[in-house]
């Protein structure tokens, strides 16, 4: 896994945790903000990245405005094309590099968890290789961004490549040759999972100072105006090797009866491509040193996120997507196993296509973001995502058949990339230049620990439901759908009691618009245009009107 697709987002995890459509050129540029360690998403993440992040930022952190008013709506046809970022050689290199190498991470990711789940059977131990993976990177992201302000940023990027690379070739060969003797070490019975073990919390510590330095390199490598199409370019090749990744990975481990090695040395190769397009990419010295102490500088920005009421309803929804919903991913190879009774090979390739037609309803999700009324809010918005995301999850969880799952798993990349990519375009738009890396580095970072949090509390719930009930079908399916009526819920109270600051203070507050009704919630219905082919002159002096009678959102807070 190379820590170079989309974080928190991820998510895998958290995402990772999870690309974000940060502005990451903001603090990049400036000073030794905590930035690098921050940014969501100028490009890829890995395992726990993988699953919270790929999020898709459409741009419409720069529009919420007009989905507010419906009054100043950009017509996309005045825009370039997005595909035009990558007459950028470098970025263009890079890009194309990371979509191999994502491809690679996917398989890996999916090569580790089957072997656990083949050897285990057991949902806590996927709970616990998740949070070996990703508590590392909880405990020292923060401490890998202010590194990365310190040092050469693509001097660390290509030093710590190679280092997950050597851990790529040590899992291809514990796969092949076998483990040491090192189970007793941890009171379990397989010394190749506890060889996984120790090699997924390595490569945990390796990406918590390798994301940061990644996360800053697309800044870089286009002009501050073209960065949101570069962000959002990012997100089509994670999504891309997100389908293509699982689905051959998962035809490969069926076609070798469960063998991972292949996979693990596909991925080692993988880092090749991006190490030498990174070492293509102009030098990136440390920035100078100035201002406050980064610690300090963090501090200001929990407090902004604990203070605010919009962003603090935005992070909270990032946090439980998640707590939440990134865990799906870590839990499917038991689904497989114990809810669908397949056999390894069987497995291997169900659990492939799974994930893979989660990025395909990821994709396809990315696509109609652009179809979304220009009215319709993201307070309304970013609940409805939640609530759709633990519905379809629970819909998974409610059946045995595989075919039912494949069809509830689109859905679920559906308002997967929905709620990931708003909530993340929503704290861009409320966060101050000033903050905006320490901000996203703290949403970064609690993505990552909140996945490994819901994942190892999934797989004790399913272990325990299990040995009460004497049925491991039964403990799987409480596992997954315990976290999605619990996000359900989550979405359901978030669309009845909104916070219009969601929005930003600068968007009107409209009377009537916060009406407690799931209807409402749902529909916007208030929120609709009244003034259908008045002009926007009309529709300027309605809004100056609702201005002038009603107090802003910031006002209320």
């Amino acid at each position: 896994m190379s820590g170079n697709g989309e974080s928190s987002r991820s998510v895998i995890g958290a995402g990772a945790p999870g690309a974000v459509g940060s502005d990451a050129a903001t603090d990049a540029d400036d000073g030794p903000s905590l930035t690098p360690g921050a940014l969501a998403g100028a490009s890829a993440g890995t395992g726990g990245a993988a699953e919270a992040a790929s999020n898709w930022d459409d741009g419409s952190a720069g529009v919420v405005k007009a989905r507010m008013t419906g009054t100043e709506c950009r017509s996309t046809k005045d825009q370039p094309s997005r595909w035009g970022v990558l007459r950028h050689v470098h970025f263009r290199n890079v890009w194309m590099a990371a979509l191999v190498s994502n491809t690679g991470n996917w398989m890996e990711l999916l090569g580790v968890q089957m072997l656990v789940a083949h050897e285990t059977q057991s949902l806590k131990m996927l709970g616990i290789l998740a949070a070996a993976h990703l508590s590392p990177i909880l405990a020292l992201g923060l401490v890998g961004g202010v590194l990365a302000d310190r040092v050469n940023r693509r001097t660390l990027l290509v030093v710590t490549q190679i280092m997950l690379m050597g851990i790529a070739v040590a899992l291809a060969a514990v796969s092949y040759f076998g483990a040491p003797p090192i189970a007793w070490m941890f009171g379990i019975e397989s010394d190749i999972v506890a060889a996984l073990l120790v090699l997924s919390a390595v490569q945990g510590i390796v990406m918590a100072f390798n994301m940061p330095a990644w996360q800053v390199l697309t800044p870089r490598l286009v002009p501050r105006a073209e960065l949101t199409k570069a962000i959002t370019l990012n997100g089509v090749q994670f999504n891309l090797a997100r389908v293509i990744g699982p689905a051959l990975g998962g035809w490969i481990m069926a076609a070798t009866w469960g063998g991972a090695t292949p996979l693990f040395v596909i991925n080692a190769v993988t880092f090749l491509a991006v190490v030498i397009a990174v070492i293509s990419t102009p030098d990136a010295p440390a920035p100078p040193h100035h201002g406050e102490h980064p610690w300090r500088q963090l501090a200001k920005a929990m407090g902004f996120i604990a203070k605010n009421k919009g962003p603090l309803l935005v992070f909270l929804a990032m946090f439980l997507m998640s707590l939440l919903a990134a865990p799906l991913v870590r839990l499917l190879p038991m689904y497989a196993i114990d809810v669908y009774g397949l056999d390894m090979a069987n497995a291997d390739r169900a659990v492939g296509r799974l994930l893979a037609v989660l990025g395909i309803g990821a994709v396809i999700g990315g696509l109609l973001l652009k179809f979304i009324p220009p009215w319709y809010p993201k307070h309304h918005f970013i609940p409805m995502s939640l609530s759709g995301a633990g519905l379809t999850i629970g819909l998974f969880a409610l059946t045995g058949s595989l075919a039912w799952g494949y069809i509830t798993m689109f859905f679920c990349g559906l308002f997967w990339i929905w709620g990931f990519n708003q909530t993340w375009a929503a704290m861009q738009h409320l966060v101050e230049d000033s903050m905006r890396g320490r901000v996203m580095a703290t949403a970064n970072v609690a993505s990552f620990g909140a996945t490994a949090i819901g994942t190892a509390a999934a797989g004790w719930l399913g272990e325990s439901v299990s040995g009460w009930s004497g049925d491991k079908s039964l403990g799987t399916h409480v596992a997954v759908g315990g976290l999605a009526v619990v996000l359900l819920c989550a979405g359901i109270i978030m669309l009845l009691w909104r916070v219009p600051q969601v929005d930003g203070p600068e968007v009107p507050y409209k009377p009537g618009t916060n009406k407690r009704s799931l209807l409402e919630g749902l529909t916007a219905r208030s929120h609709w245009p009244t003034w259908a082919g008045a002009g926007e002159e009309h529709a300027a002096a309605e809004v100056e009107g609702s201005e002038k009678s009603e107090p802003r959102p910031d006002e209320v807070a």
